[in-house]
């Protein structure tokens, strides 16, 4: 019986899916495996990360210390209480990473 050239093309499709199915499905098992030693790698290179992090905490204190004074909040927008949160949250950050690093009160 005729087949049109749509059915033909759809079947000519399906065919060539599953001749290919072994081949995706290798693909996948190495793309896991991929990605399965670079979380490993990763995890290897944080262990490093923990030896910075106990450096970090031999850094001697500054004597000097920041005073925020958030007492203005009542005056501002919503908006621009939002953007002293995290320019506080960034001051906060970059405090924990300084080798000198200040005391910091609000």
């Amino acid at each position: 019986e005729p087949m049109s050239k749509r059915q033909r093309k759809k079947l000519l499709k399906q065919k060539q899916w599953e001749e290919q199915k072994d081949l995706r499905r290798q693909k996948r098992k190495e793309k896991r495996q991929k990605r399965k030693l670079e979380r490993q790698s990763k995890l290897d290179s944080s262990n490093e990360g923990n030896d910075r992090k106990r450096m970090r905490r031999e850094v001697v204190p500054s004597t000097l210390r920041l005073i925020v004074d958030c007492s203005f909040d009542d005056l501002m927008v919503l908006k621009d209480v939002k953007k002293l949160h995290k320019q506080i949250q960034r001051c906060y950050a970059e405090n924990r990473k300084a080798f000198h690093p200040v005391q910091v009160c609000l």
